[in-house]
């Protein structure tokens, strides 16, 4: 039994610990999804060589807060929970071992369950911006109120290929405020960021470009690629913005 408890502790560690980091990675202006990916990947060990990881590398806060999560995890956490469970298992008689696995999982999924209730995430969220106010000098305040980043409207970051509609345009050219959406920022392939970029700035392949806009335009826009077909498209959603 002690050694169910104390799997179940460690388990509720790390979720804390990567939610913090998460959150933590999402003041530096990181996705949400991205910086989830991002904080697990870090504190598993696991390494993927992709441009969100290198968004990670090159910014100053963002890898520091990776380097603590590989600290961590590499401080015992994870080891931790595979030798409690390799203890777990190989004690006592194989009668008691399968009385133990459906409590084990019983209480692992009730740990996952109670941690995707609503209420639940929303209140470990503010107990976690909180602390990172309190004991960190992370910007903790709350960008997806201001932005009203709720309902139909979001940012995203969108990766510009050489045939996307977008490339080799300049801000002004792609005319995107008529369509409702709002360029906020460009990353550089050389890891420059351009904030508000001027209208003659031009959107080079390689680039990413971070999106304002309602959610279902901006996912258009990312599959929309170069050539009348997507001309087209970009007239029908200035028109409908119009309407």
């Amino acid at each position: 039994m002690l050694a169910i408890l104390t799997l179940l502790v460690v388990v509720i560690l790390s979720l804390l610990v990567t939610r913090s980091a998460a959150i933590a990675l999402t003041y530096t202006g990181l996705s949400h999804e991205a910086a989830r990916f991002q904080a697990r990947s870090a504190f598993t060990g696991v390494g993927y060589t992709t441009s969100e990881a290198e968004s990670v590398v090159n910014h100053p806060v963002r890898r520091r807060i990776v380097m603590i999560l590989m600290m961590v995890g590499n401080a015992g956490l994870v080891t931790a929970a595979s030798t409690l469970m390799l203890s777990f298992l190989n004690q006592g008689k194989d009668e008691a071992v399968w009385m133990r696995i459906p409590l084990l999982l019983g209480g692992l999924a009730l740990i996952l369950g109670i941690a995707k209730i609503p209420f639940v995430d929303r209140a470990i969220h503010k107990l976690i911006e909180k602390a990172l106010a309190k004991w960190t000098d992370l910007d903790a305040r709350d960008y997806a109120q201001l932005l009203s980043l709720s309902g139909t409207y979001g940012v995203s970051e969108m990766a510009v290929a050489p045939d996307d509609w977008l490339a080799h345009k300049t801000i002004a050219g792609s005319a995107l405020d008529q369509e409702g959406i709002a360029i906020l920022g460009i990353h550089r392939k050389d890891a420059t960021y351009l904030g508000i970029p001027q209208r003659d700035t031009k959107i080079e392949p390689g680039d990413r470009v971070i999106l304002y806009g309602c959610a279902t335009q901006l996912a258009e826009l990312d599959q929309r690629c170069q050539g009348s077909e997507g001309d087209q498209r970009h007239q029908q959603a200035c028109q409908i913005k119009r309407t």
